[in-house]
């Protein structure tokens, strides 16, 4: 038997503050509970309860308070959370943030609906993951792995091109293995017209639209709209991951827009503030994101994250890059020197970290050789970076031949294995060039590396 939900209706709007009004005399009130408003003129917005204190309920809008008056304006709590509908048509959608379609097609027919908030994973319930995703970027998958189950966040900085970086990986991205579904749900938050238009041809051109979901929040579409954003985008990955069986892809783009909303949100409520005005529960709001991603025990699909933010100022110590830290796996950074010297993408490998790497890499999952591989290249490109730095105080006449090789071997690693432009590689060719550059070197500067592998994988024994 289907509960009938009944609708309270109030006219008692005591105070409206940015995008939030206050409810007086509301009764029987859930938190995150849809609300929905009219206004005088015949409009309907809709908004949900943020928070309950005695009798009065704070409610955030959706679509702005502007209009929202407190003698003609009506407010319906509806009695449910904001919910998403579910169906395998989802995929190569459109929607807006809060999971209504914008691409002009018809409303969902769904199998299901589903609370956007989720549930936590139990631990106990989660699998390790360990399993490789390739995604063509010879940078991430060499040397900064990304592994079925990982949380694994982009740090940039303004004018860097991660949502470039981003827009490739959605293209490229898939997994090894016959029968395996792939698909990529896509999250934008804050993002212009044209960065908008951007993804949605790249995603055309590539062919790639009909494994992905969208979900887009442009720049002058409400800000507390991207609250909801990430949590809509999740509610999808988890239907396709643990009921369709798919591995999903999350990309997250930029979440320092998410928490400005938080922080808007918090000023709103006159909160205390915490660091750099953002609020004191960010740390457990974004983990309430970033936990959402994993495989279960007995579950064939997984979710893998890949969240994108902008530090301000390139400051990686800002509130939201170290929380970010401190709940994921690892981090993949950009550098603006090396994107003004040409590097494309600019990923700096040096501060760049996969905690879940060695767990996906190796035989029968990438080869044998990788691990070494990953070793020397970082710690010979390392070491040439250290000398371009003696290069300008004591110039190059200075070095030894060996040290030139180890400063030619950081320019082309930079040159060859960083900067790909729109090229796709597979995990042998990105391996393969890996020796071409430590082939630069002579064969007893290889100390990382076992030797049945140089004697196996080596350009020099290979002509030989």
């Amino acid at each position: 038997m289907t509960a009938v939900l009944v609708s309270r209706e109030y006219k008692t709007i005591s105070n409206v503050a940015g995008p939030l009004i206050f409810i007086s005399n509301a009764k029987h009130v859930s938190y995150d509970e849809i609300v929905r408003i009219y206004l005088p003129n015949g409009e309907e917005r809709s908004g949900r309860v943020l928070e309950i204190s005695r009798d009065i309920a704070v409610v955030q809008v959706f679509e702005g308070t502007t209009g929202i008056d407190n003698r003609s304006t009506r407010v319906a709590f509806t009695g449910r959370p904001l919910m998403m509908k579910l169906s395998p048509d989802i995929l190569g959608r459109t929607f807006n943030g809060i999971g209504k379609p914008r691409d002009g097609g018809p409303d969902i027919i769904e199998e299901m609906e589903v609370d956007v908030n989720g549930m936590p994973i139990n631990p106990v319930a989660r699998d390790k993951p360990e399993d490789f995703i390739q995604t063509g970027m010879s940078a991430i998958d060499g040397l900064n792995t990304l592994v079925r189950g990982q949380k694994l966040p982009i740090f940039s900085g303004a004018g860097l091109p991660a949502n470039k970086l981003a827009a490739q990986i959605g293209r490229q991205a898939r997994v090894l293995g016959e029968g395996e579904q792939f698909s990529v749900v896509f999250a934008a938050m804050g993002i212009t017209f044209r960065e908008a238009s951007f993804f949605t041809r790249s995603f055309e051109k590539s062919g790639a639209l009909g494994r992905v979901v969208f979900f887009m929040n442009l720049t002058d579409d409400p800000t507390i709209e991207r609250l909801t954003t990430p949590r809509c985008a999740l509610t999808v990955a988890e239907y396709l991951a643990y009921s369709l069986n798919h591995h999903v892809l999350v990309i997250l783009t930029d979440m320092i827009n998410y928490c400005e909303a938080l922080r808007e949100i918090s000023t709103a409520r006159e909160e205390v503030p915490g660091r750099r005005g953002y609020p004191g529960y960010m740390y457990t709001d974004l983990s309430t994101i970033y936990e959402r991603a994993g495989k279960i025990k007995g579950k064939r699909g997984s979710i893998t994250q890949i969240p994108i933010l902008t530090m301000p100022d390139d400051d990686i110590t800002h509130p939201v890059p170290d929380l970010t830290g401190y709940i994921t796996e690892g981090q993949i950074v950009l550098s603006r020197d090396l994107f003004r010297r040409g590097g494309d993408p600019p990923i700096d490998v040096l501060p760049c970290l996969s905690r879940l790497m060695n767990s996906g890499i190796g035989e029968g999952k990438t080869r044998e050789d990788h691990r070494n591989v990953a070793d020397q290249l970082y710690a010979s490109y390392a070491y040439g970076r250290d000398l371009r730095r003696l290069v300008a105080i004591v110039g190059e006449e200075a070095l030894t031949e060996l040290d030139r090789k180890y400063l030619k071997l950081a320019d082309e690693f930079e040159k060859t294995f960083i900067s790909q432009a729109d090229e796709n590689r597979g995990i042998e060719r990105t391996l393969e060039i890996g020796w071409n550059l430590l082939a630069m070197l002579p064969e007893e500067e290889l100390k990382r590396i076992d030797v049945g592998y140089i004697e196996k994988y080596h350009p020099g024994y290979q002509e030989a």
